[in-house]
C-alpha cells in the first residue's frame, strides 16, 4: 500500500495549481468542443436485438453510470432494468427473449460478477455471488433458454473451470476439472449444441496443447501441441458437430490463415479457406440459421470483409448503398435472421444505430451515438508507413492532423498503444480527436511486437521493450520531423499501459527527443511488474519471460530497460496517472517512478483515483484527467 501522505491521490501540480487550473478553463472556453463533449457517456449505446427481434436493449446513463434499458420495437418508452450508481455495467447479452445477463466489477478490479434480470425488471439475481472470483463467458447457449456456460476461478485463482449455470436460479454445475497447475487448461470450447468438446492446455507456460473429445462422456485426447509462437486456434465446429473445426493457424506460415481441420485425423482438410498476403486473418462469420460460412474479417489499414455467401454480400451491399461513406457492422440479429441491428462509424464519427428488416428492406434509424459532435469538425485519420532504422522493417502508423492547420511545424503527440501485443486500427478515437481539436498532430504507431502483421513482425518485439520497440517510436518522430510535419522542439509522448511504459522509456532513454510525457497506468519496473501480475496470468508467466525477459537470466537487460533505474536521465516534465485498483499494472509501478523523481526534488504531477483500475471508467474521472492533460501539454508544447 502506498504512503498517501507522500503520494497524494490527486493532482499535485509541478508548480502553481491555480495557474494550471486557469489555463485549463481558458482552453475549455476557447474551443468549440469541451473535454466533456469527447468523453461523456453516450446517451444510448450498445444496442442489441432480442432473439425474437421484438425488443431492443441498450445502455444509457443513470446517475452518470451506464445502465441497461429495454424498449419494445415500435414503442417510444423504455424500461430501466438496473440501478448502478458506483460503476458502469461492464456488458450484457440476451440469454433468451425474456431475460438479460450482465456483468459488473468493483472499482476496476476486473473481478466481474454475473447478474440476470427479466426484461420487465423483475426477478433480479446475482448469479455469481463469490467475492474475489472472476468469470468468463464460454457459451451463451443460444438455443437453450435457461442456461449458459461460464468459466470461474472459484476453486483456484489461477485456474478457470467450466460451469453450466441456470440463469433463473443461479444453480451451477461444474462440467470439468482443471486441477493441474503444472499443465492448466486455459480455454474451453463447445460445439453448436453447447457440449464441451475442446480444451486448450498450457504446458510449461510456453506450449499449447489442443485437446478434443467426441462427446462429453469421453476423455479429452491430445490433438496437437505447439509452441505459443505457432497456433492452431479452433473458431467453431462444422455445423454437423463432427470432428472437423474451422480454425485460424500460422503453423508453417508467417501470417495467420483460415482453414478446416480434422481433430481425429489431426490434419488440415482441403485448401486454405482464406488468407491475405500482408496481414493476419483470424475471424470468420457464419449464418447459424442457414448453417453456412458467410465471410472472413481482417484488418489492413482498416476493417475489411471477404464474402463467401452471396446472400450476406447482397445484404452488405444494400446497407452500404443506404448508408454511404461509413463503415457498417452488423452487431446482432434475430434468431430468424430477418431483423438486424446495424452500427455505422468512421474515423470522424461514432456513427449511429439502425434497425434493419431484411424482408421489408426497411432501415430505421434508432439513434446517433454522439449527436453533439459534428463529424465535419473532426480530423481525418490517415494511414502512413515508414522504414525503421534497420532498413528492412516497415512500420505502419496512423497520422491525424488538426483540421484546418497546415501540416508544417506542428506540435505533436506520439500515442503508442497498450498491450503491447495488439494493434491500432482506423476508426474514431476520442483521445485523438480531443488532441487534434487543440491543434496537436497525433501519431499512433504499430511498432514491432504489434499483432496482425504476421509472426515475424510480432516476434521482432520479443525482449525489445525499451530497445527496438522504442526505436520504432523514435523513428516515427524522426519521420515526422523529416517530413516537416513536426516541430522537433514540441513533441510529447502519451500512452496507457504498455503505452505508459513507452512514455517513461521515451523520456528516459531518448531524453532530448520529447518535450514532456504523460504516463497513464504504465509500467516503470519490469521486475516488479512481473511479480504483481494477477493470479490468472500465472500460467503464462514463462511465456511472458520469453516475450519480455527473465528476471534472473535477463537481469541486466531488464534493468537497462526499466525506467525507474535510470531516472537521472529524465529531463522532460512528466505527468503520471493511475487507478489504485489496477490488477494489471499495480499502483506500485506509478508510485516507484513518482517517489524516485520526488526524492530528487522533482515535484511530479500525480493523479490517483481510488475507485478506478486499468484506465478510468467513471466519466467524472475521465473529465478531470483529460482537462489536466490538456493543461500539461499546453504548458510544454503549445506556443
Amino acid at each position: 500500500m502506498m504512503d498517501q501522505s507522500q503520494l497524494p491521490g490527486d493532482i499535485n501540480l509541478p508548480s502553481n495549481e491555480a495557474a494550471l487550473s486557469a489555463l485549463v478553463e481558458k482552453e475549455s472556453g476557447a474551443y468549440k468542443y469541451s473535454v466533456e463533449d469527447f468523453f461523456r457517456n453516450p446517451d444510448k449505446v450498445a444496442y442489441k436485438l432480442s432473439p425474437q427481434g421484438d425488443y431492443l436493449a441498450y445502455m444509457a446513463p443513470y446517475e452518470r453510470r451506464q445502465n441497461i434499458f429495454v424498449q419494445k420495437i415500435g414503442e417510444k418508452t423504455a424500461i430501466r432494468l438496473t440501478n448502478e450508481t458506483q460503476r458502469d455495467i461492464g456488458g450484457y447479452f440476451w440469454a433468451n427473449n425474456n431475460r438479460i445477463v450482465y456483468t459488473k466489477d468493483s472499482g476496476g478490479d476486473e473481478n466481474f460478477q454475473l447478474f440476470a434480470i427479466d426484461r420487465d425488471g423483475k426477478h433480479p439475481l446475482d448469479l455469481t455471488p463469490f467475492e474475489g472470483v472472476k468469470i468468463e463467458l464460454i457459451d451463451d447457449l443460444e438455443d437453450q433458454e435457461e442456461a449458459i456456460i461460464i468459466g470461474m476461478n472459484k476453486n483456484n485463482p489461477m485456474l478457470f473451470e467450466p460451469y453450466r449455470l441456470n440463469i433463473n436460479t443461479g444453480v451451477s454445475k461444474q462440467l470439468a476439472d482443471n486441477n493441474n497447475p503444472g499443465a492448466p487448461i486455459t480455454a474451453w470450447m463447445t460445439d453448436h449444441e453447447g457440449r464441451l468438446r475442446i480444451a486448450i492446455q498450457t504446458l510449461e507456460g510456453v506450449n499449447n496443447r489442443l485437446l478434443y473429445r467426441a462427446s462429453e462422456e469421453d476423455d479429452f485426447q491430445e490433438v496437437i501441441t505447439t509452441n505459443f509462437k505457432e497456433s492452431l486456434d479452433p473458431l467453431f465446429f462444422e455445423f454437423d458437430n463432427g470432428p472437423v473445426v474451422y480454425a485460424a493457424t500460422n503453423i508453417g506460415r508467417d501470417r495467420t490463415e483460415l482453414i478446416r481441420y480434422h481433430l481425429e485425423q489431426k490434419e488440415q482438410v482441403g485448401d486454405v479457406i482464406f488468407s491475405h498476403p500482408e496481414v493476419d486473418t483470424s475471424s470468420l462469420i457464419y449464418s447459424r440459421k442457414r448453417k453456412v460460412i458467410t465471410g472472413a474479417v481482417y484488418t489492413t489499414w482498416k476493417r475489411e470483409l471477404h464474402f463467401f455467401d452471396e446472400q450476406r454480400k447482397k445484404m452488405q451491399d444494400r446497407l452500404e448503398s443506404l448508408l454511404p461513406g461509413y463503415e457498417i457492422v452488423v452487431t446482432s440479429s434475430s434468431k430468424a435472421e430477418d431483423k438486424y441491428m446495424v452500427r455505422t462509424y468512421s474515423d470522424r464519427s461514432l456513427g449511429s444505430y439502425y434497425f434493419y428488416d431484411i424482408q421489408e428492406d426497411r432501415l430505421e434509424k434508432i439513434t446517433d451515438v454522439s449527436p453533439w459532435l459534428d463529424e465535419d469538425d473532426m480530423s481525418p485519420m490517415q494511414a502512413i508507413e515508414y522504414q525503421s532504422r534497420d532498413g528492412h522493417t516497415t512500420i505502419h502508423a496512423y497520422l491525424t492532423l488538426p483540421k484546418g492547420k497546415e501540416a508544417k511545424n506542428l506540435p505533436v503527440v506520439i500515442n503508442p498503444h497498450g498491450g503491447p501485443w495488439v494493434r491500432d486500427s482506423w476508426g474514431y478515437n476520442p483521445e485523438v480527436q480531443l488532441l487534434a481539436s487543440r491543434g496537436y498532430a497525433v501519431l499512433q504507431i504499430n511498432y514491432r511486437g504489434s499483432t496482425g502483421y504476421g509472426r515475424t513482425f510480432w516476434t521482432k518485439g520479443f525482449k525489445e521493450w525499451g530497445r527496438a520497440m522504442q526505436n520504432d517510436l523514435t523513428d516515427g518522430v524522426q519521420w515526422l520531423i523529416n517530413e516537416g510535419i513536426a516541430d522537433k522542439e514540441r513533441v510529447a509522448i502519451y500512452g496507457a499501459s504498455y503505452g505508459g511504459y513507452a512514455t517513461l522509456a521515451g523520456i528516459t532513454f531518448t531524453p532530448d527527443l520529447y518535450a514532456c510525457g504523460v504516463d497513464y497506468v504504465g509500467v516503470s519496473n519490469l521486475f516488479t511488474f512481473m511479480n504483481t501480475i494477477p493470479p490468472y496470468w500465472k500460467p503464462y508467466l514463462d511465456m511472458l519471460y520469453e516475450m519480455v525477459g527473465h528476471p534472473e537470466e535477463d537481469k541486466e537487460m531488464l534493468e537497462s530497460a526499466s525506467p525507474v533505474f535510470h531516472i537521472d536521465r529524465i529531463k522532460a516534465p512528466l505527468f503520471v496517472v493511475q487507478g489504485a485498483n489496477d490488477p494489471r499494472v499495480n499502483i506500485d509501478e506509478s508510485d516507484q517512478i513518482v517517489r524516485s523523481l520526488r526524492n530528487r526534488g522533482i515535484d511530479v504531477p500525480y493523479m490517483v483515483k481510488y475507485n478506478e483500475g486499468h484506465g478510468f471508467s467513471n466519466e467524472e474521472n475521465r473529465f478531470e484527467f483529460y482537462k489536466a492533460m490538456l493543461g500539461f501539454l499546453a504548458r510544454y508544447i503549445k506556443k
